[in-house]
């Protein structure tokens, strides 16, 4: 049975509209400090990413950021986090972003966001890794993708039981779906090195 060590968490470089996606980001934040679940997230140091990370490490957890060299600037690389990788474009970010992960959330957050979600969904649906991909569903912000991936299944257009996007409402939430998602996984197919993804297809 594998246990859930290291966590990869998708949100905005800002704030957003609803106070409540701070709120979640920080409280997400101290849970991951203080359960001593790694975070491994965009880098940035501004809005939710640079809540939720703040408040990891306030919490006496570990943070990994992995920042593209073209970012450092625009979004304030974290200079607090110990460990802060550098890499050449969005490709290699993402690549050892999933390497270093055993699971992934996604927290409000732009097109950047949302296109990092869907790309994980689309390889758990193809079968190129079995890593839990959940949403922290905060007032209702995945609502309409959701819906979107609902009315797709209604089309026919996957199969249902083709890949699943755990989904949380509340912060408390989340890791315990997390980890009772990875139960039955093989701790060789939950950790990064093991898995099926290469650098060519990101």
């Amino acid at each position: 049975m594998a246990d859930i060590q290291s966590v990869c968490v998708y949100c905005g470089s800002s704030a957003g509209a609803d106070p409540a996606f701070l709120a979640a980001a920080r409280g997400f934040g101290r849970i991951l400090g203080r359960e001593r679940v790694r975070l491994v997230y965009g880098g940035g140091g501004i809005g939710l990413m640079g809540a939720l990370a703040h408040a990891a490490m306030e919490a006496g957890g570990e943070v990994t950021g992995i920042i593209p060299e073209f970012l450092v600037a625009r979004e304030h690389a974290h200079e607090g986090a110990r460990d802060i990788v550098v890499t050449r474009d969005m490709h290699e970010r993402k690549r050892i972003m999933f390497e270093r992960a055993d699971a992934f959330v996604a927290l409000p957050g732009g097109i950047g966001t949302l296109e990092e979600l869907i790309e994980q969904l689309s390889w758990l649906q193809l079968g190129r890794h079995r890593k839990p991909v959940l949403v922290l569903n905060s007032n209702g912000y995945w609502n309409p993708l959701i819906a979107l991936l609902d009315h797709m299944r209604a089309q026919a257009l996957f199969h249902p039981g083709s890949f699943e996007l755990l989904i949380a409402d509340k912060i408390e939430d989340v890791l315990p779906l997390l980890r009772k998602a990875a139960r039955d996984i093989p701790e060789s197919e939950l950790r990064g090195a093991a898995a099926k993804v290469t650098a060519e297809e990101m």
